[in-house]
């Protein structure tokens, strides 16, 4: 399988994990998406995409362009499936397994896919039982199906989804269905682990229906097996278990012999005696190869990972935006961006104002003080007890307040997504920004007389003074409306097309992704239509000058190009803007990457995929009605 491309979901999963090591040792180049963080024992040259795949693009997967695709990703429970498990089985195994073949269907090179089903789609009349068995019963492909629970189900929709894709896609791509038979491996939720880990605590373990058979499948041998099934180009339904199954009372004894003072109680239940046993003569005949692990094999390989497993994991916290006011395009795009990572963040807004129209659209409200009488230790109370991992500042006029407060925070794991101070007081200074050397900026000052130019720009030095402007004023007019103004600053007057430039920097200072638009039509300093545009020798200009201004996170810059195509930037704002929300439209996903960032991620795997066609915003009001 050398350099062959492949993707798989569900990749840092017991199964996934010996996938990943088993394809990387063979030469493949692979792609992993999943929910968590990942493995601290991954191979290094692994691509890997953190977050939920219900929020996978077309344009990632065809970047990546894999050959094959393992899909792995589920959410199940292992008996009795709880109420909360209606949500889950529908977003991450209906929803998730037809959203990634919707994509995967599309993809250039795409040639295989591999299914992990289950067993649990088989009519469960013909494997449980009022009373134990004698041997278990073989199920084959060809048995009855009847899903055993809303997991099982699940599993039968996606069968059916795949077979009905083989209709109008045979000759792009094949499929197959591994129904793989009662899981088992190191760092999984089966109960064999649930034993070990109860067991190495010295805890007491309750054993049900020791007399129930179970085709205990280890998850290196399910790899196996889904790699070898992955080379041939049957389609179909295969059963991926071992064809000799064990008795529950199996299990016990084995774990006996590694913990001989181990406490165990039988409880009695209601639940049927399962007898379940694949019959792999199919499994056997397609790939010429059987599974080789065993129960006396692999229980002590479990129980010594168990020994040095690390239990702390990152937990997910959540982000807080301050001074929400009525920005609910930019709070809207904070939920899409972290919902990538996980549904379960919650997004807790900020403002003085207790009636502002932002608290309508945050999970949770906080009626901040004014920054002035603000302590540091009051921000910080509040982020521990919200979990809060993330601060997103969104006012000019508070970006050096939360920029003090960068290094301190990040010390005891919140990140904020503001710059560092003096590249800040660069950008809200403008007669100071204006004077950086080598950014092409139009040149600025505090006395008239030093710009000579007939028709002249007046504008407040500091903060956002779109209303305040005054533009193509003569001299006297210039200095009648510099009256107005608290620290007026003159400029000359440049005709030309005024763009808008979003770009994300990372921690590393690195530019991941720009994108340019035109100022269509501009409502009190604000863009109310606006359309990307490409031009990769202008692109490459500007990049150059938002490098050197030592910037972190998402800013924008604003510029005009005059009729000889010569560059004349205006400012730069440290903060998404009004009208950023085009730019994640167009690829630039600023809010996922912070997030990113926040858990101490590197954006390395996270390509910026710019879209290809231009896109116009027409920023309009919207009702809610709750």
């Amino acid at each position: 399988m050398k350099n062959i491309r492949i993707f798989i979901s569900g990749g840092a999963g017991v199964i996934g994990c010996e996938i990943v090591n088993k394809l990387v040792a063979r030469g493949a180049i692979v792609m992993v998406g999943d929910l968590v963080e990942i493995p601290k024992d991954f191979p290094k040259n692994i691509i890997y995409r953190r977050g939920d795949l219900n929020y996978i693009t077309q344009q990632e997967l065809d970047s990546f362009n894999p050959e094959i695709f393992f899909h792995l990703a589920a959410t199940f429970e292992r008996s009795n499936e709880t109420y909360e498990h209606w949500e889950e089985n529908f977003l991450h195994n209906i929803r998730l397994s037809n959203h990634l073949m919707t994509l995967m269907r599309n993809v250039p090179n795409f040639k295989r896919v591999v299914y992990a089903s289950s067993y649990l789609i088989y009519d469960k009349e013909l494997y449980n039982f009022n009373k134990p068995k004698e041997k278990p019963v073989k199920l084959k492909e060809t048995d009855h199906i009847n899903p055993r629970n809303l997991t099982g189900l699940s599993k039968l929709a996606h069968e059916m989804e795949l077979e009905f894709l083989s209709h109008f896609k045979s000759d792009k791509f094949t499929s197959i269905c591994a129904r793989i038979y009662r899981g088992y491996g190191k760092n999984s939720r089966d109960v064999i682990s649930r034993w070990v880990r109860d067991l190495l605590g010295n805890k007491k373990i309750s054993v049900y229906s020791p007399e129930g058979w179970f085709d205990y499948m280890y998850a290196g041998d399910s790899a196996e097996g889904l790699i070898r099934l992955s080379k041939i180009e049957e389609t179909g339904i295969v059963n991926l278990g071992t064809g000799r199954s064990r008795r529950v009372g199996d299990v016990v004894n084995v774990l006996q012999k590694h913990f001989p003072d181990m406490q165990l109680e039988y409880i009695n239940s209601d639940i049927k005696f399962e007898s379940s046993e694949a019959d792999i003569s199919k499994l056997q005949s397609l790939v010429n190869w059987l599974p080789e692990r065993y129960l006396e094999d692999t229980i002590p390989e479990i129980i010594e990972f168990e020994k040095n497993r690390e239990h702390n994991k990152s937990i997910l916290k959540n982000v807080l935006i301050t001074s929400i006011s009525k920005k609910i395009p930019l709070i809207k795009a904070v939920e899409k961006g972290v919902k990538k990572i996980s549904t379960s963040i919650k997004i807790h807004g900020g403002d003085v104002d207790e009636n502002c129209l932002g608290k309508y659209f945050v999970d949770s409200f906080w009626k901040m003080p004014k920054l002035s009488i603000l302590t540091h230790d009051d921000l910080l109370k509040y982020c521990k007890n919200n979990n809060i991992g993330l601060i997103i500042p969104t006012r000019d006029g508070e970006l050096e307040y939360f920029s003090s407060l960068k290094k301190k925070f990040k010390d005891i794991g919140i990140h904020l997504m503001v710059s560092e101070i003096d590249s800040i007081v660069n950008c809200i200074d403008k007669l100071k920004f204006a004077n950086i050397e080598n950014i092409k900026a139009i040149p600025a000052s505090n006395n008239i007389d030093d710009i000579l130019s007939d028709r002249l720009v007046v504008k407040e030095q500091f903060g956002a003074g779109a209303k305040s402007i005054g533009v193509k004023l003569n001299k006297v007019e210039a200095l009648r409306h510099s009256l107005k103004l608290k620290n007026p600053i003159f400029q000359e007057f440049i005709e030309g097309d005024e763009i808008s430039v979003d770009a994300y920097v990372t921690s590393e200072n690195e530019i991941k992704g720009i994108i340019m638009r035109k100022r269509v039509l501009v409502v009190n300093g604000e863009s109310q239509i606006t359309s990307t545009f490409l031009n990769q020798n202008l692109e490459n200009v500007l990049k150059k000058i938002i490098e050197s201004l030592n910037l972190y996170g998402h800013i924008i810059l604003q510029a005009f190009i005059d009729k000889n195509n010569y560059i004349h930037v205006i400012e730069c704002n440290a903060r998404f803007g009004g009208a950023s929300t085009i730019s994640l439209q167009s690829g630039l996903d600023s809010f996922y990457w912070t997030y990113l960032e926040s858990q101490q991620i590197s954006l390395k795997d996270y390509p910026f995929i710019q879209s290809e066609k231009e896109i116009t915003q027409i920023r309009h009001p919207k009702d809610l009605y709750i």
